[in-house]
């Protein structure tokens, strides 16, 4: 099967990298150490030849250290609970997934910390506290409702699995906009490149619309080089799989279809960005700020593919030791391709 190549997916956008990509490296592995997120040596080696520090340095090329630091910590975190979600029974067990994300949603709120809590709760609680001290209280807030999407996109996906679902691709595409984090990504930007964005520029519709064609492209993006993982895992939340099931086509041209689809959510959304109204001189800026910064996470996504082993393995998870639920693991059997 023909791999995708850079030149296949449509990219305009230049290549630039933060300057602190080199203390990102041994720190981003510092931090996962320290809160035990690492719990045996599969996932030791599949975390460092991931290379996230890469992904985070591309995507966020212009903010100072504390911050990449936080956004390199936020990122490794959502790997490794995506991991779980994903490639693990947790990923075909709702029910359980939901009380997991239900604890981590009031660790973000400010619950205190329990003895039973997990070591996950106590990096991301970490991680609250580090970006309360440099954000906004208002800015932080947008930030855990990004997080409450993500997590319902992995429960009803997880809902999908159970019942052996394949949605159509409307559906599919509804529930990928959330458990693609990539609203995350985007409100990160705000974070990272210091941008105040008041909530009438928010609540646009001209906004969504930038929000949701970069949110499309950076999860169809994955799609296109993951889905030989995740067809082996049997996983079938994906573009090209779903294009392959649903249409019935063979999966060279469900590639090639992912593509062409990929490419014309970038026409578009560079369309968008040439034909933008004005909102006033200092909404202007912010708001050239925040599509510089999609414009970089686009790029630094793209190329991060190519330093990265992430997809270049297919292996399944067992749940982590901290993760291991009282209830039996579901029997549930994964819907495999015919």
């Amino acid at each position: 099967m023909k791999e995708p190549l850079s030149s296949d997916l449509y990219c305009p956008f230049s290549s630039h990298i933060n300057e602190h990509v080199d203390v990102l490296e041994e720190y981003a592995l510092e931090w996962v150490t320290r809160f035990n997120l690492l719990a045996n040596e599969s996932v030791y080696q599949r975390f460092t030849k991931s290379n996230f520090f890469m992904l985070v340095a591309g995507a966020y090329p212009y903010c100072d250290l504390e911050k990449i630091k936080i956004a390199s910590d936020l990122f490794s975190w959502l790997f490794i609970w995506d991991d779980q979600c994903d490639m693990s029974d947790l990923g075909q067990q709702p029910e359980a997934l939901e009380l997991f994300q239900k604890r981590f949603i009031e660790v973000l709120n400010g619950a205190e910390l329990k003895s039973n809590d997990i070591h996950l709760s106590y990096a991301l609680s970490d991680l609250r506290q580090r970006m309360l001290q440099i954000g906004s209280i208002k800015w932080f807030h947008h930030f855990v409702c990004s997080f409450e999407e993500y997590f319902a996109g992995c429960v009803q996906e997880a809902i999908n699995r159970a019942q052996e679902i394949i949605p159509d691709i409307d559906t599919y595409i509804r529930i990928r906009n959330l458990s693609s984090a990539g609203d995350l990504t985007v409100v990160l930007i705000e974070f990272c490149d210091q941008l105040l964005i008041p909530d009438i520029l928010r609540q646009h519709d001209i906004f969504k619309k930038l929000k949701e064609k970069t949110i499309n492209i950076l999860a169809w993006c994955n799609d296109i080089f993951s889905y030989a993982r995740e067809m082996a895992s049997g996983d079938v939340h994906n573009l090209v799989l779903i294009l392959h099931y649903q249409q019935q086509i063979p999966l060279e041209l469900a590639i090639k279809r992912a593509i062409e689809v990929h490419d014309q959510e970038v026409q578009e959304l560079i369309k968008i960005q040439a034909s933008l109204p004005s909102f006033g001189e200092e909404l202007d800026v912010e708001l050239a700020k925040y599509i510089s910064g999609m414009y970089a996470w686009i790029r630094g996504n793209l190329d991060w593919y190519f330093n990265s082993e992430r997809y270049q393995t297919i292996e399944r998870l067992e749940l982590v030791e901290t993760l291991e639920l009282d209830e039996p693991q579901s029997n549930t059997k994964i819907l495999l391709p015919s």
